[in-house]
């Protein structure tokens, strides 16, 4: 008996001390070895890492079906149920990560601005550094490559497009309004500060399915996510002043910032050529509140500004000057929330609503109008896997818009529409491999107004050639309801369509980026009338039609000589358009054949100063000369305008900030004014110039904070 129990003892005991050997080859998917690769048993300690030629061996003395775990940096974790007492000699192929800082990533037709993207053309910092902006965030875009010189206007013409053509978001949400208001052939400025701001993407064509309502591109900007501490920040300028504060708790943070701009002061030491009564003035404020949840964050962006001038203008008919007065009140307002929840599931969603009056006179008429617009996003993210990513959403946007003209013979006139357009859309991003990425989608639209349903496909493609260089493809429909003042006339019209072909080639190494991009995009669709502009008795229709297709490079180096950053860009484009009241196919009188930009920064140690120089040149741009025959029969002259700055650190936090724009004086012309009526056969006309040869500017920027370190350089 006791030779049984100690049999049956040993038995046992060897049953449970077996152990088995588990061993194999790891390689990638061309059958290369690979060396450090962690295998191991889910849920024990056994295992063991990968030699030289990708070999490893552990035993083991777990039984029965195991979960054998294998990770390895850059490349995807593997895992595989695996019988242990047959678990010898096996063969284990990885493949790459497609999450590496190396990936291929989409960059045809859009810049990318932020400390975390991987392609990033501009750093936040250029945006108000660049010599000329005047820290404008479109001034400081005008230096890439695909957008047109707009000094006249101020606004953000892209790649032969209208600036009505390119749409702004603030943190996903539409903003109706990005531009202040001015008078006719004087410069706009954006209506948001940089100061609230920390990435912007730029698209100047074959953008996502997630946005749309713009035929040519689309400007996203995110409000800080963070702040670092509390801080006050003061301004004392030529042109005005401002203040801001940020205050930071524990889950939330409030950053605010306000401003007052007047000319008068300015304009009385430096001569303009407009007649001013009241010199421009504004008074502009933003806020950005955060809260942190646990698996999201909570933003509520608010921005305002009251906006007045009143100037006396020539009248080339009546040989008199008019008085023009303008009024411009305006609010946007967006709440949005982005998070995850469950298994890979991001949210984002989120409401805004724009408000923007408008008083005008002229003499003794008075012109009124007042718009609200609202947008409502959601969209929903999953992340399948590492190298499949679903996005789908929606959007609806509403614009109610109302205006009166008053003449004072007593003719009135009043016009109005209300529009609702919803839009769903659905995009995948598949990931072939570290080197090959796509990026496929379709957005469909009702426009409830024009009572049409539209579906634009959208899609692009990446390879990645070696670690220095890629190529991208895009390609996509868009669609945009007509512009403002022809909707208050007619809703008895279609949508304006385009579509974008856009191939890209990027190379970047040790902080030098070259960038080369050609395109083609064709109009079609486009509103046309039969009167001088359009007005309440034109005839409208959707026969116009149009193209442009050109080149635009790039070349950046922060690296080639100590402390100095610099970038040149050029850009050829040959368009043209039917549309409008254009009696035959031509080049609109915005567009230059070619335009380029020279841009440096370069830091003085022992100055403590940063100085930069920014030069920009574009060819003559068409224009019609009514004493002539033929349609946009002459041109202007060259473009060219030297601008320079100079910040100098009184102390750490104690910055003066000195800018000139046209350092050399040149006498630029945007263009000709014609009289509508000729007299003796001829019609009066006089040159589009700035209101100034130069604009200088001066400023004081003190910040107040804790650490005594931070300061607004960042602003500038």
């Amino acid at each position: 008996m006791k030779t049984v129990f100690y049999f049956a003892l040993l038995l046992a005991t060897s049953i449970s001390f077996s152990q088995y050997t588990i061993s194999g080859k790891i390689t990638d998917k061309k059958g290369n070895p690979l060396k450090g690769a962690n295998v191991y048993l889910d849920g024990t300690y056994d295992g063991s890492t990968s030699d030289a030629f990708g070999n490893f061996s552990f035993v083991t003395s777990e039984k029965g079906l195991q979960n054998l775990k294998i990770t390895l940096l850059d490349f995807e974790s593997y895992a595989e149920n695996i019988d242990v007492t047959n678990a010898k000699n096996k063969l284990f192929k990885l493949r790459e990560s497609v999450n590496t800082l190396d990936a291929v990533v989409i960059t045809a037709g859009r810049f990318e601005a932020g400390g975390k993207s991987k392609v990033s053309v501009l750093k936040p910092l250029d945006i108000v550094t660049t010599a000329g902006s005047n820290a404008d965030i479109v001034a400081a875009l005008q230096t890439l490559g695909g957008t047109q010189l707009s000094p006249e206007s101020g606004r953000l013409l892209v790649r032969g497009g209208e600036a009505d053509e390119t749409q702004t978001f603030v943190d996903g949400l539409r903003v109706a309004q990005p531009f202040g208001v001015s008078a006719a052939n004087t410069p706009t400025r954006g209506r948001f500060s940089p100061f609230l701001f920390n990435g912007m993407s730029f698209s100047t064509g074959g953008y996502s399915a997630e946005y749309g309502e713009a035929l040519s591109s689309v400007l996203i900007l995110d409000t800080q996510n963070e702040v670092d501490a509390d801080k006050t920040e003061l301004n004392f300028m030529t042109v005005g002043g401002g203040a801001g504060n940020t205050k930071k708790w524990k889950k939330s943070s409030i950053s605010s910032n306000v401003s007052y701009i007047n000319l008068a002061p300015y304009q009385a030491v430096i001569p303009q050529d407009l007649r001013f009564n009241k010199p421009f003035q504004s008074i502009s404020g933003e806020s950005v509140y955060r809260y942190n949840f646990e698996n999201g964050i909570l933003k509520i962006y608010g921005a305002f500004d009251n906006q007045t001038l009143n100037l006396n203008q020539f009248n080339l008919d009546s040989q008199k000057d008019f008085l023009f007065d303008l009024l411009n009140n305006n609010l946007y307002i967006n709440s949005s929330f982005k998070g995850r929840f469950g298994t890979n599931w991001d949210l984002t969603t989120g409401l805004s609503y724009g408000y923007s009056q408008n008083k005008i006179g002229i003499d003794s008429d008075k012109l009124g109008n007042i718009e609200h617009a609202t947008h409502f996003k959601l969209k929903v993210k999953k992340s399948i896997s590492d190298r499949f990513k679903l996005t789908f959403g929606a959007d609806f946007f509403n614009t109610n818009f109302e205006e009166n003209f008053n003449q004072a013979n007593g003719f009135a006139f009043s016009s109005s529409y209300n529009a609702n357009i919803s839009a769903g859309y659905v995009e995948s991003d598949i990931f072939f491999s570290k080197r090959l990425a796509a990026k496929v989608g379709i957005r469909a639209s009702n426009n409830s107004m024009l009572k049409e349903f539209l579906i634009a496909p959208r899609a692009s493609i990446a390879y990645k050639l070696n670690k220095t260089s890629q190529l991208s493809f895009a390609f996509g429909d868009f669609t945009q309801a007509p512009r403002q003042d022809i909707l208050k006339y007619t809703s008895n019209i279609e949508s304006e369509k385009t579509t974008h072909y856009i191939f890209n080639f990027m190379y970047s190494k040790n902080n030098k980026t070259f960038r080369a991009e050609i395109y083609q995009k064709d109009y079609r669709d486009l509103v046309k009338f039969n009167t001088n502009g359009s007005q309440f008795n034109s005839v409208f229709d959707n026969s116009g039609t149009g193209y442009a297709r050109g080149l635009d490079l790039l070349w950046r180096d922060n690296n080639s000589i100590k402390n100095l950053e610099y970038w040149v860009s050029y850009s050829y484009i040959d368009t043209k358009r039917n549309y409008r009241n254009f009696p035959e196919t031509a080049t609109p009188s915005f567009v230059a054949d070619h335009t380029a930009s020279f841009v440096t920064k370069y830091w003085i140690q022992d100055w403590k100063s940063q100085i930069g120089f920014t030069h920009s040149f574009s060819s003559g741009r068409p224009y019609t000369n009514p004493n002539q025959a033929d349609f946009m029969n002459s041109r202007t002259k060259q473009f060219n305008n030297l601008s320079f700055n100079w910040a100098y650190l009184l102390t750490s936090q104690k910055i003066i900030y000195f800018s000139m724009t046209n350092v050399l004086g040149t006498q630029n012309v945007f263009g000709y004014e014609y009289a509508n009526n000729p007299v003796n056969g001829v019609y009066a006309s006089r040159p589009v110039v700035p209101t100034a040869d130069r604009f200088f500017f001066i400023g004081f920027f003190w910040t107040i904070s804790k650490d005594k370190k931070d300061n607004q350089l960042r602003n500038l």
